[in-house]
This record gives structure tokens, C-alpha cells and sequence, in this order.
């Protein structure tokens, strides 16, 4: 293990280096269409109002797991005094309140993680300094991921003037329409349900965050982290799922079929009145609405927290159930997602999370089989969405078990698979007869 720990240090700094240069790929992008990018909008909430004060203090729990207990309460109650300066200084200057700019706290956290990154890069020596480094760089990566996700979204809207809803939504009629349906459900709960809905979508980075730390417990004492956490799964479905967006945007029905979509929709369907099963046509629509729905990495991510959630305690494993049910509710519910964007959002998930799980244990032949699986059943999903959307609506009673089987084998595999990789526990040692008294 000791051999390993030099190349695996390297390995950080490359990473460090490749995501550096992917934000300011970003930037640059994001500056082409007159809008600021992620590097530009983070080092705004140095001193504005940040868009998610729960997400900063979120991340800057996520930094405290190398810190010893006495720190991250001088850390905590520092973070907490800027965020006080800064809310009398708002209310002296007569300064915005949310929601029209942002969240009242946050900007201490966001201190609080630059300070330690001086700290660490100045105070601190050798492998100190380094896992600081790390804790520093989770926290800021989980900032960093929701600000890129934004420019994503901004770059999909404008460098994809069509978009598949038609395939997706007609494809969709092999599992039953689930949108539509689990839509005037969330109609029928009223304001309440909504409202629980929406704070659970809204705040799924926090909740991630909420497990993360549980299995990062022990950082602070081993004074190294584990082979795998959620936080890697979690940003790696966040970098590549927006390439996916670009290969095959879709919107959601809400703006596809609902009000939402203005004069560019099909029509006034969603939730009430299920799509029309007609041969469907890319569609133009605006430059503004995301493409943002296939795969649906909300689905993702809270597959991501249900899996990791499963080896915490029980209020622990109860708690990722919940959100994985009530993100998909979410999804669902609110019209942003197609029932065939959580198929291949849950495929999308094991996929990266069996890759991962690979490249912290070493590949052998399961690991690659698994990753092969799951790679090849999202990308059959996909293209059974564009090419055979209409065969899939006029046959929905062979290809609605068809699309569930093929997620249900990936499932499958991924439990079994995962089972085996599991280390063995060691047998008790039984002591040996003694020779009878005489």
C-alpha cells in the first residue's frame, strides 16, 4: 500500500490540474454567449450573496472532516461571525434581501475554505498539508460542480436549437406515461406535498453531503481518506452527465407539453392529457430552457446517496430511501423529467459507481464485465429512444417489461457484483480442547 500512496498523490494533482482547466474552458465558453462562467460567479460570493448558503456550509462541513473537534469549532464559529458581519453590513447599507439576491449566509463558510487553503499551502508540510489540501478541494469541487452545472445548462440552451422531446415522450408510452401520472398525483397533495417535493430536489447536494460525512468520519483520526466515498460518485455523474445533455437534449414534458413551454410547446397536455403516439420530430425550441433531462441526474445523484446510505445506521439508510423516493416523486411530479430519463438515470449511476468502486479496489474481470453491462444497457436505451420510439409506443406491452428488465439485469449485476467484492469477515478463532482434569 505505501508503494501506492506516491502515484495516488500524483494522481491528485493531475486531477487537480484537468479541473482547473476544465473551469476555465467554462469560463471562456460561458463568456462567448455574454454570461458569466463558474469561476466568475463563485468569486462573486466572496463578498455578494451566494445563490445557496446550505451548500457552502455544506461544503465547508465537508473540509471540517480533517480538522480536529476544537478546530472546526473555532472554523464553525468564525464562518459564523463573517456571516453576521456581512448580514449588518447588507442591513446598514439597505442591500437587496433574498430572494432577489441569494441566500442571507454563506460567505463565511466560503472564507472559512479559502483561509484553510492558505493555511495548508503556507502553515502546513507534507502529508498535513496535503490532506488539508484534499478537504479543502472536496469542499470547493462540491461548490465548483453546482456553478459548472449552471454553465452547462446555459451552453446546452444555446448550442441546441432542437430538441427529442417527441422521441422521448413517445417512448415514454411503453411505461405507462409515468410523468403524466405521478403528475396529477402531486396536483392532488396540494401545496404541502409540493413544497416537500421541492426542498427535496432543491437540497439534494446537502443530503449527499449529510452521508458523505458519515463515511468520512474517521478522517480526521486515520489522517487519510477512504479508497471510495460518495463525493467522487457524485461529481463524476455531474462531469459527464452534462455531455449526455448534449448528445441527446431533451427539455421535459413540463415545456415540451405543458404551460411552461409558452408558444414553443406541442401543446397544453402535461399532466392532463397523455402525449399523442404520432411519428415524432425533433422540435425547435428556446434558447433559454435547459436541455437538461437525459439521463436524469437528480435520479442519479439520489441513487448515488441510496447506495452509499446503505452501510450507515438505520435513520441513515431510512433517510436515503426517502430521498431517493421523493426525488423521484420530484421528478417526476413537477414534469421536469420523462419516465425513461430515470431508467437511464438509475443505469447512468451504477454504471460511474461500479467504475469507480473498480478503480479504488483494482479491475479485474467483475469490475469490467459490470462497467460493460451497465454501459451497454444505457447505451441501448438511448438509442431505443431515438430510432424506435413509435414501436415502442404501438408494442408497449413488450417493450414496457423489455426497458424494466434491462435496468433490472444492471441492478442485478451490481449487487451481486458489489456482494463479492465485500472483504471477508475473518472467522473467530476457536480455542483449543484442554486434556480433561484426572
Amino acid at each position: 500500500m505505501a508503494v501506492w500512496r506516491r502515484p495516488r498523490t500524483v494522481l491528485w494533482a493531475v486531477a487537480a490540474v484537468v479541473t482547473l482547466g476544465f473551469l476555465i474552458a467554462l469560463e471562456i465558453a460561458a463568456r462567448h454567449y455574454g454570461m458569466p462562467g463558474p469561476i466568475t460567479n463563485q468569486a462573486k460570493e466572496v463578498v455578494f450573496a451566494p445563490k445557496s448558503g446550505p451548500l457552502l456550509y455544506a461544503s465547508m462541513a465537508l473540509m471540517m472532516v480533517v480538522l480536529t473537534w476544537r478546530e472546526r469549532f473555532i472554523a464553525a464559529g468564525i464562518a459564523v461571525g463573517i456571516d453576521i458581519v456581512f448580514f449588518l453590513v447588507r442591513w446598514a447599507v439597505d442591500a437587496k434581501t433574498p430572494p432577489h439576491s441569494g441566500h442571507p449566509f454563506g460567505n463565511g463558510a466560503l472564507w472559512v475554505l479559502l483561509g484553510y487553503a492558505v493555511i495548508a499551502l503556507t502553515r502546513r508540510a507534507g502529508r498535513e498539508r496535503v490532506l488539508l489540501l484534499k478537504g479543502v478541494g472536496l469542499g470547493l469541487l462540491l461548490v465548483a460542480g453546482r456553478k459548472t452545472g449552471d454553465t452547462w445548462l446555459l451552453i446546452t440552451s444555446k448550442t441546441r436549437p432542437t430538441v427529442l422531446d417527441q422521441y422521448v415522450a413517445t417512448a415514454d408510452h411503453a411505461l405507462g406515461n409515468p410523468s403524466w401520472l405521478v403528475g396529477r398525483l402531486v396536483e392532488a397533495t396540494g401545496t404541502v406535498g409540493a413544497h416537500v417535493l421541492d426542498y427535496v430536489y432543491i437540497q439534494l447536494a446537502v443530503a449527499a453531503v449529510v452521508v458523505a460525512l458519515y463515511q468520512l468520519r474517521h478522517v480526521a483520526v486515520e489522517r487519510r481518506f477512504p479508497d471510495h466515498h460518495l463525493v467522487r460518485t457524485f461529481l463524476v455523474i455531474g462531469l459527464l452527465g452534462p455531455g449526455i445533455y448534449m448528445i441527446f437534449p431533451v427539455v421535459g414534458p413540463i415545456f415540451a407539453y405543458g404551460a411552461d413551454g409558452g408558444h414553443w410547446a406541442v401543446a397544453a397536455l402535461w399532466p392532463n392529457t397523455p402525449s399523442p403516439v404520432t411519428v415524432p420530430h425533433a422540435m425547435p425550441f428556446d434558447g433559454i430552457t435547459p436541455r437538461n433531462c437525459m439521463p436524469s441526474l437528480h435520479t442519479a445523484w439520489a441513487t448515488a446517496i441510496f447506495i452509499h446510505s446503505r452501510k450507515g445506521p438505520r435513520v441513515l439508510r431510512f433517510a436515503g430511501t426517502f430521498w431517493l423516493i421523493a426525488t423521484l416523486g420530484a421528478t417526476l411530479g413537477f414534469g421536469y423529467h420523462y419516465g425513461a430519463d430515470i431508467l437511464a438515470g438509475v443505469v447512468f449511476t451504477l454504471t460511474i459507481e461500479a467504475a469507480l468502486r473498480s478503480l479504488a479496489r483494482g479491475w479485474d474481470r467483475s469490475g469490467t464485465q459490470l462497467v460493460a453491462h451497465g454501459a451497454t444497457v444505457f447505451t441501448a436505451l438511448l438509442v431505443s429512444y431515438r430510432y424506435l420510439p413509435l414501436q415502442m409506443a404501438q408494442h408497449a406491452w413488450l417493450f414496457g417489461p423489455l426497458l424494466v428488465l434491462a435496468v433490472a439485469s444492471v441492478v442485478h449485476a451490481y449487487v451481486r457484483a458489489t456482494r463479492l467484492w465485500e472483504p471477508k469477515a475473518a472467522p473467530a478463532l476457536q480455542p483449543e480442547p484442554q486434556p480433561e482434569p484426572v
